[in-house]
Formats: C-alpha cells, sequence, structure tokens
C-alpha cells in the first residue's frame, strides 16, 4: 500500500478539473447568450462573424444615408414644387397681358407682379439648403468641364492642307472659338497669268466664299465666317491639285472635369454610390429672368420662354423623383441584405440554449460525482492504518 503518491485520488482530481472547466465554458456561453466569447472559443468562427458584422453595420448606416438622401431630395422638390407654381402664375399673366382689353398701365401692373416672380424664382433657388448645403442654384449640377484651345482635325490631304487655326487678333475679324464649327476648303481655280490659285470654303450653317489670289507656293490664308476668322495653312499647290478638298472640324480640348453632383454611399463597402444632379433652377438658367410684359407682343413671345420653363422644371423634378424611387428599392435591398447577413453572423456566433443547458448539466452531475469520488480517494491511504493495530 502507498500513501505518499494516492494515484486515484489524483485521476478524481483531474477529472473533477475537466467537469468543473467545462461547467464553467457552459455557463458563461449561458450567460452571455453567445457561443463565441473570446477568440479561443472558436478563432475561425470568430473572423468570419466580425467580418460579417462589419459588413451588417455598414448596411445600416447605407440604409439610413439612403433615408436621408430621400429627405434630401424631397426638400429640392419641394421648391421645385413652389416654382412651378410661381412659373403657373407667370404664364397667366403673360397670357392676360398679351390681350388687348389692357391699357398700357394695367400692363404696367401686370409687369410688377412678374418682377416680383422673378426675383423670387432666385430666392428659391439661392436658400434652398439640406444640412446647409445649396440645392438647386446650380452647384450639384454633375460633371462639368472646363474648355481649353480650340484646335482643328483635318480630313483630307495633310501636305496639301496643313493647319487651320482660329486667326489671332492681327486678322480683321474674331477669333474662331466655337467648338464643332465645320469647314470645308476645296481647291477650285488656277490663274496661269498670276500664277495664283482660288478656292471655296464652306461652313455646316451654308456660309460661304471664295478666295483669290493663293500663291503656288501655299502659306496663310484667312477664312472669315460669321462665328470667327481662322488661318488656314496651304503647303506647295500644283495643277493636279484642283478640285482637291479637305474637311476641318474644331475640337475643343477639355482640360479640366469637374463632378460636383451629390454622392451617397449606399452600400456597405467603398464606391457603392449613388450619384444624384440637380440643375441650376433660377430664373437665368430657366431664361425667364427678363420677361417683359410690358406689351402685347413681348407678352405673347414670352409664353413661349415661360412654357419651355415649365416644361424643363418638369423634367428636373421627374429626375428627382426617379432618384427617390431608386432610392426606396435600395433602402428595401439593403434591408433583405441584412436580415440575411445577420442570420448567418447568428449562426456561427449564438449559441443554441437548450443544447448548452443539456451540457451544463451533464458537467454539474460529473462535477458533483467527482468531488463525491474525490472524497473516497482521500480516504483510501487510511487503511493503512489497520496494519498498526
Amino acid at each position: 500500500m502507498i500513501i505518499n503518491h494516492n494515484i486515484t485520488a489524483l485521476n478524481t482530481h483531474r477529472q473533477l478539473s475537466s467537469a468543473s472547466n467545462a461547467q464553467s465554458k457552459s455557463m458563461e456561453k449561458l450567460a452571455s447568450g453567445l457561443r463565441i466569447n473570446k477568440a479561443g472559443d472558436d478563432a475561425a468562427g470568430l473572423a468570419i462573424s466580425e467580418k460579417m458584422r462589419g459588413q451588417i453595420r455598414g448596411l445600416e448606416m447605407g440604409s439610413k444615408n439612403a433615408q436621408d438622401g430621400i429627405s434630401l431630395i424631397q426638400t429640392a422638390e419641394g421648391a421645385l414644387n413652389e416654382t412651378h407654381s410661381i412659373l403657373q402664375r407667370m404664364r397667366e399673366i403673360a397670357v392676360q397681358s398679351s390681350n388687348d382689353s389692357n391699357t398700357d398701365g394695367d400692363r404696367q401692373e401686370l409687369q410688377k407682379e412678374m418682377d416680383q416672380l422673378i426675383e423670387e424664382i432666385d430666392r428659391i433657388g439661392n436658400t434652398t439648403e439640406f444640412n446647409t448645403k445649396k440645392l438647386i442654384d446650380g452647384s450639384k449640377s454633375g460633371v462639368t468641364e472646363q474648355l481649353g484651345n480650340v484646335t482643328f482635325d483635318n480630313q483630307g490631304d495633310s501636305a496639301l492642307f496643313t493647319t487651320v487655326v482660329a486667326s489671332t487678333a492681327a486678322v480683321a475679324g474674331t477669333p474662331g472659338t466655337e467648338a464643332d464649327e465645320t469647314i470645308n476648303v476645296k481647291i477650285t481655280d488656277y490663274d496661269a497669268t498670276a500664277d495664283t490659285y482660288s478656292f471655296e470654303w464652306t461652313t455646316q450653317d451654308g456660309q460661304t466664299a471664295a478666295v483669290t489670289g493663293v500663291a503656288a507656293a501655299g502659306g496663310a490664308q484667312t477664312i472669315a465666317t460669321a462665328d470667327g476668322s481662322y488661318s488656314l495653312t496651304f503647303g506647295a499647290i500644283g495643277v493636279e491639285d484642283i478640285g482637291k478638298e479637305a474637311t476641318f472640324t474644331s475640337r475643343a480640348s477639355v482640360e479640366e472635369y469637374a463632378n460636383n453632383s451629390l454622392s451617397f454611399q449606399i452600400g456597405a463597402n467603398s464606391s457603392q454610390t449613388m450619384n444624384v444632379d440637380i440643375n441650376d433652377m433660377r430664373a437665368a438658367a430657366l431664361n425667364v429672368d427678363n420677361i417683359d410684359v410690358s406689351s402685347a407682343a413681348s407678352a405673347e413671345s414670352s409664353i413661349s420662354a415661360i412654357n419651355k420653363a415649365i416644361e424643363d422644371v418638369s423634367a428636373q423634378r421627374s429626375k428627382l423623383g426617379a432618384f427617390q424611387n431608386r432610392l426606396e428599392h435600395t433602402i428595401n435591398n439593403l434591408g433583405t441584405s441584412q436580415e440575411n447577413l445577420t442570420a448567418a453572423e447568428s449562426r456561427i456566433r449564438d449559441v443554441d440554449m437548450a443544447k448548452e443547458m443539456m451540457e451544463q448539466t451533464k458537467n454539474s452531475i460529473l462535477s458533483q460525482a467527482a468531488q463525491a469520488m474525490l472524497a473516497q480517494a482521500n480516504q483510501q491511504p487510511q487503511g493503512v492504518l489497520q496494519l498498526l493495530r
């Protein structure tokens, strides 16, 4: 019999420690409701569920962002609703003033109201805000471009028709700077006595003229259109070139693009955005800033201008309505995604309470049994005292 090492007690103590640790873990899970309380519980599950939690919270915030976007759009659309009402009243005044039952004095009074209505359109455009952001003053109109120099491409014999550029101030006329201006140039005749050539130019809107006295060696010639003056440079010209032609089209180089539209973050990840642009809805942009109803003729012509402004506001309101509907669909989609992702995260992270209660009960019984057996094991060495009797 051995008394220094009670192997039975050691084994029972180990089993008791194991049961007590298992019971402690079960109680922790039952108390928190989570299967994973620390990385040691499930290292991979923790990493996956934390990534899912980030997505879930991102989707929730994306939904809130979309709701804020709807509020912004409704603010702008509400302002345009009043602009619509003002334009309808302006049209009513124009129709009234165009009737010759009114005197000049009557029309002057109508003009006073018209001027005030125009100012109110500007005031609405300049002061409509959401969270201090101006909405319908043109500052959120989308992608704008800053034009650089206007150059011409040559669709023809590049050796004969070398270059055409906007002329300098030294040449009579205004330098041509209009983009998409198209000029066709054709060599038409040869004067053998003077050894000079003639050419004819024609623009896309029908302007045309003939130029004579072009030297055989070529050189710069001036093309003066209603839109501006251009300098065309010829190479060496021969008789065989009569009838040759080239078309030059002006291309405006873009130096800078600026996107000033509103960007709504409507997803959990980067680049999941939606851009909303709102045009300038002030009087000048709607071309109603100079409406004159002081005479029957001007009042008659102003009706068409106001009609166009009403159409522009209607188009902008329609676009805003489409944005709002899109955001509402986005909110529904985000809600569905959040719900499904939450269910997946719950399966990884949450504990099955019924199953864990079974484990806790088992571990509790084992712990109690181990305690009882440890007490018995501790009594075994006392049997050696019987040998002393």
